[in-house]
């Protein structure tokens, strides 16, 4: 049996089964008001994980799994053989149940881990709020009258709430790292090659990728390395300290006062680490927001352009308006977006070329009220998604940490890098989360 296995503890002197784990996360559900369980599972079947649990604890073979025992709460974009998959919308509800896992999903299962609940998320994953008119928006997991962030909304509920050791998410703008960092979770958005997207619903097949979150950056990695199917490396030897890249273009404007002294206490926090850290600049970021909303919603177009007429009806309407800003948009402008994102991936990683890692904060606002959001829908969502959309638009991989002090409201700090350092980045990521959270 796999050694960091929970079912396996104090060096294989206590043992227990996966039955139990799956009993205790069913009673945390239990316990839970049945509205407040309701807005964070689009489908919650306890005898299927009882029966998943009892499975794995009769196949030794998944139970040597680096993930064996391990509670995963799925983003209900995700095939699961025998579900219907409804990514976040009423339009899916009558589709039949998929035939078979997901890629992703099916991974983690090898190796272990054991199917907790369909989780609730912005339909489409297309917002960065988590709010969603028909499954019902959950609560933060820190004062319920607050966004959870999106689009991986149920899921990081689910984690927050230690119903789900992990959630596994998608993240095209910030799906992952949002609510992550506004439910004091660490996240990770890999590069968009390292996991396969199929059985994956798509939401843009130009920025999706796939990605976990959790409590902490090193269950992060070890579910990486079960998705991506790659070993993590050895870190590097050497006694040099990290170098980071603080990054003042666009990142950092517009924060409010928490983030900004958050931000400012954290990298205080790095340089008595001995982290050495260096303003820089890309003034091509400014480009980013316009970019993604010509690609996303282009991508986005093409995917549901099937039954946009029954969206109107059925369909939130804060997604659809982002979905139709495609037929705005012509094949010169799309073109000239591709260009641009190019050029800047060329950029990025020219600049960050020396450095261990850039960092920014995650979002530059702590999670407004839901009320709020509802009232200002389009500022706050393109504020809140700013931040991790850009490290898509260069094609990048990023991981998030807590940076708030304990007793305030969650707030993240991000470690980006180019696209095919994602191992790199999580080894920053967990070796400085100590030194930023928690203070």
């Amino acid at each position: 049996m796999n050694q960091s296995s929970p079912l396996r503890r104090a060096s294989g002197r206590l043992t227990f089964r996966a039955a139990d784990r799956a009993a205790q996360a069913i009673g945390r559900v239990l316990d839970l008001d049945e509205d407040v369980a309701g807005r964070i599972f689009t489908r919650f079947d306890a005898g299927r994980i009882v029966a998943e649990a009892e499975s794995l604890d009769r196949d030794p073979a998944r139970l040597a799994g680096p993930l064996a025992g391990l509670l995963v709460a799925i983003k209900d974009l995700f095939d699961e053989a025998g579900e219907v998959t409804t990514a976040g919308s009423i339009q899916f509800a009558g589709n039949a149940p998929a035939a078979r896992d997901a890629e992703a999903v099916a991974r983690l299962r090898a190796a272990g881990a054991i199917g907790c609940g369909r989780t609730n998320m912005s339909e489409f994953a297309y917002s960065g709020v988590g709010l969603n008119p028909h499954f019902g928006t959950p609560g933060n997991s820190h004062d319920p009258a607050r966004i959870p962030g999106g689009s991986t909304s149920g899921g990081a509920i689910a984690v927050a709430f230690g119903i789900a050791d992990f959630a596994l998410g998608s993240d095209t703008g910030g799906s992952v790292r949002i609510p992550a960092a506004f439910n004091a979770l660490a996240g990770f958005k890999p590069t968009q090659s390292a996991v396969p997207l199929d059985g994956a619903f798509p939401l843009s097949g130009t920025y999706d990728s796939v990605g976990p979150l959790a409590l902490d950056i090193a269950t992060c990695a070890a579910v990486h390395a079960v998705l991506s199917g790659e070993t993590r490396p050895d870190p590097a030897a050497g006694d040099k300290p990290l170098r980071l890249g603080v990054m003042r273009t666009l990142l950092t404007d517009d924060m409010d006062d928490q983030v900004s002294a958050d931000f400012d206490a954290a990298l205080e926090a790095l340089r008595e680490a001995g982290v050495e850290l260096v303003d820089v600049e890309m003034p091509d970021l400014a480009q980013a927001p316009g970019v993604n909303r010509i690609l996303v919603s282009s991508d986005a177009h093409a995917v549901h352009s099937g039954y946009l007429d029954a969206l109107e009806t059925s369909g939130d309407p804060h997604v659809l308006k982002r979905i139709r800003a495609a037929e705005t948009f012509g094949a010169d402008e799309r073109s000239a977006a591709r260009q641009t994102r190019t050029d800047a991936i060329a950029a990025f990683a020219a600049l960050a070329d020396g450095f261990d890692a850039m960092i920014a904060p995650t979002v530059p606002i702590v999670p407004p009220l839901i009320a709020e959001v509802e009232a200002d829908f389009d500022r706050l969502n393109a504020l809140i998604l700013r931040n991790p959309s850009t490290i898509n638009f260069l094609d990048g991989c990023a991981a998030t940490v807590p940076m708030h002090q304990s007793g305030e409201l969650p707030t993240g700090l991000m470690l980006f890098a180019p696209g095919g350092r994602d191992w790199a980045v999580l080894d920053v990521a967990e070796t400085i989360e100590d030194v930023v959270g928690g203070r």
